[in-house]
């Protein structure tokens, strides 16, 4: 199935980059490999020892190709975004295809004491990171903002602060790639904070949908 019969919206903006020749091009296979390699087996790397810039330098080598991912790619267009399993690697990190509505996006959420790599895949993605509150009562400080595009990456962790993530497009889904390194969100949950009052709400594990197929 290719990427262009599984939505009119999906934006196919990925410009096609040709190889340097006698090489073969690097694909999502091989950027999910080098993660696996890099996190370790089960008993592998903790969260102080994992190299965040390397992670970065691997999915920045990856161009993205509606080909790789068309097989993860699911919208649920009653949601803001939908969120879809690439792959778990040995309850050391998920690696996961969102699909982002036109104008829709997150809550301010934090990340649970994890790593998370994010590469936009087609369209584009506004971020906004917040200072994490002292306490409640007031509201939520901005820190940065950002448009990130096609192959564009980032990187977030509760050190930087919170954030939140929307496709600002009005017509046009965005895809992107997110790496967290441990699950924690999935697997425990993670906390959303309003963005008037600055008050924590629990969520309890971020479900995913596993809808990749050969």
């Amino acid at each position: 199935m290719t990427a262009s019969i599984l939505s009119p919206s999906l934006p196919l903006l990925c410009p096609s980059v040709e190889p340097h020749q006698g090489s073969l091009p690097y694909t999502l296979d091989d950027l999910v490999g080098d993660i696996k390699a890099h996190l370790g087996e089960s008993g592998g790397i903790g969260y102080a020892n994992i190299n965040s810039d390397y992670l970065m330098s691997l999915a920045q080598k990856y161009n993205s190709n509606p080909n790789d991912w068309a097989r993860y790619y699911h919208n649920c267009a009653e949601k803001s975004y939908t969120r879809n399993t690439i792959e778990n690697i040995n309850s050391r990190a998920n690696i996961l295809l969102l699909v982002w509505n036109p104008r829709k996006g997150s809550p301010v959420h934090d990340h649970a004491n994890a790593h998370c790599v994010l590469k936009v895949l087609a369209g584009e993605l506004t971020e906004t990171i917040y200072d994490t509150p002292e306490d409640e009562g007031h509201p939520l400080r901005v820190k940065k903002q950002s448009t990130y595009h096609t192959d564009q990456v980032t990187y977030m962790s509760d050190e930087i602060g919170l954030h939140r993530v929307h496709n600002p497009h009005p017509t046009q889904v965005a895809v992107s790639l997110h790496l967290y390194t441990p699950p924690n969100a999935a697997d425990i949950g993670y906390n959303v904070f309003d963005e008037a009052t600055g008050k924590a709400s629990f969520i309890a594990q971020a479900k995913s949908l596993r809808v990749g197929r050969s």
